[in-house]
């Protein structure tokens, strides 16, 4: 055992000076070439116990660049050896620093494969040392700032974890496991999936570490906004620091009602407008009724060329229901004729929300005309139900409702107006064409 122990501890040593050896199996070219062989045949009839002694010769003799399937077999028998030897920490510990050396040094003499050989020492860190969270982050932090994008996806998840556990137990601060968390979820974001699988797998890293990060409650919203509020007000323009800040405020528990969120969220916008940031800041200040900025953000998120019909529909009724919400019924009028032109499969909800738009407004006038706007009022409730069965119990409980204001049929002579005439309403900048009806 501790002749074997020693020769694994020699792993590491055999790198230096290694890569500059003469030639391609270095000075002692025979013995290499030898070794090489004889592990082979071994390893491939998966002899691996016979094969590991003329491995690490191999090894031993051999430069790094000689043979870069001797490095790759190394590895897998290095994690033979950690699993049958795991009840032995001295002798594992050796295996698995042997293990990462090996790594190091593919990485270093193969560098056209260093972003996988450092993806797969990744995958081995957090296989064989978890129960180090320290060495864990430290070594996976280094492979993400080297692969960047190209990290394994999985290895983002690791590194956050580790970073929570350090936190956890007092070693490390919750501004740096936030930075740990925002550096991981920027460089998944700027991965280039390989395939459908690999994409949809990046995905759900993506959402496991927002909810890993959110569940750790590593920062409350009050650490966030004092740990960003100055950094916005120093570097506003920063469109990576603002998408940031939306982002960690976004995924907060109640965190989105305070002034830096509005903000941030606003310019974010300005530096980078879209009918989705736009319609975003709808919701934000339609939430705090600021109702003129909200009706600006949805106008513009329905004018972007970028928004199909049938969106710019849906935010159509949205914006006339917000509307007639804040009592601006001609706006609401307007928006809600303009989903039902954009889609004509929400008619049953347009001319439902025009019809109480109609039924609600009050009108200046004489008898006729203060009454009137409930003609159109039932008319547009008419087609609602006629347009959506489900809205017809509804739609015939209101027309009911808005019957009972009609003129009394000598109300409506008195003013020259007969049942079924026409009449041209005109009310809070609102014009529709219907037909005179009186209470019979």
């Amino acid at each position: 055992m501790k002749k074997l122990t020693f020769a694994v501890l020699t792993f590491v040593l055999a790198f230096s000076g290694s890569l500059f050896a003469q030639g391609k199996y270095g000075a002692d070219s025979a013995e290499c070439i030898k070794y090489l062989s004889y592990y082979k045949e071994y390893y491939k009839q998966k002899a691996y116990d016979d094969a590991l002694p003329n491995w690490r010769q191999a090894y031993r003799i051999c430069p790094p660049t000689a043979n870069q399937t001797m490095l790759i077999d190394g590895t897998a028998l290095m994690r033979r050896l950690i699993i049958k030897n795991m009840k032995d920490p001295v002798y594992k510990a050796a295996l698995i620093d042997s293990l990462m050396a090996i790594h190091d040094a593919r990485a270093e003499a193969w560098p056209k494969n260093a972003i996988t050989t450092r993806n797969n020492k990744g995958q081995d860190l957090a296989n064989y040392v978890k129960d180090n969270p320290a060495r864990l982050h430290s070594e996976l932090s280094a492979i993400i700032e080297a692969n960047r994008g190209a990290t394994k996806a999985s290895l983002f998840l690791f590194d956050l974890q580790s970073a929570i556990s350090l936190y956890e137990n007092g070693k490390l601060g919750a501004e740096e496991v936030i930075s740990c968390y925002q550096r991981n979820l920027g460089w998944l974001d700027e991965a280039k999936p390989k395939s459908g699988a690999e994409a949809e797998q990046n995905q759900k890293v993506r959402t496991d570490l927002e909810t890993l990060f959110i569940s750790s409650k590593v920062a409350s919203c009050s650490d966030l906004i004092a740990l960003f509020e100055p950094r916005f007000n120093a570097a506003s323009d920063d469109l990576n620091l603002v998408k940031n800040i939306v982002k960690m405020l976004s995924i907060t528990e109640d965190c989105q009602d305070n002034d830096l969120y509005l903000r941030a969220a606003t310019k974010m916008y300005d530096l980078e407008p879209s009918y989705n940031s736009a319609y975003f800041l709808y919701k934000l200040n339609a939430a705090k009724g600021n109702y003129e900025q909200a009706v600006k953000y949805l106008d513009e998120a329905i004018a972007y060329d970028e928004s199909d019909a049938l969106t710019d529909a849906q935010y159509s009724y949205e914006l006339a229901a917000f509307c007639f919400k804040n009592a601006r019924f001609a706006k609401a009028n307007s928006a809600a004729r303009a989903a039902l032109d954009l889609d004509p499969s929400l008619a049953g909800k347009c001319y439902f929300l025009i019809g109480q738009i109609w039924g609600t407004v009050s009108c200046g006038g004489d008898e006729i005309q203060t009454r009137a706007h409930f003609w159109v009022a039932v008319d547009n409730m008419r087609k609602a139900a006629a347009a959506d069965a489900s809205l017809a119990d509804e739609a015939n409980r209101m027309i009911a409702q808005y019957s009972r204001y009609y003129p009394q049929t000598a109300e409506a002579f008195m003013y020259n107006f007969t049942d079924g005439q026409s009449y041209t309403v005109n009310c809070s900048g609102m014009t529709a064409t219907t037909t005179v009806r009186t209470q019979k």
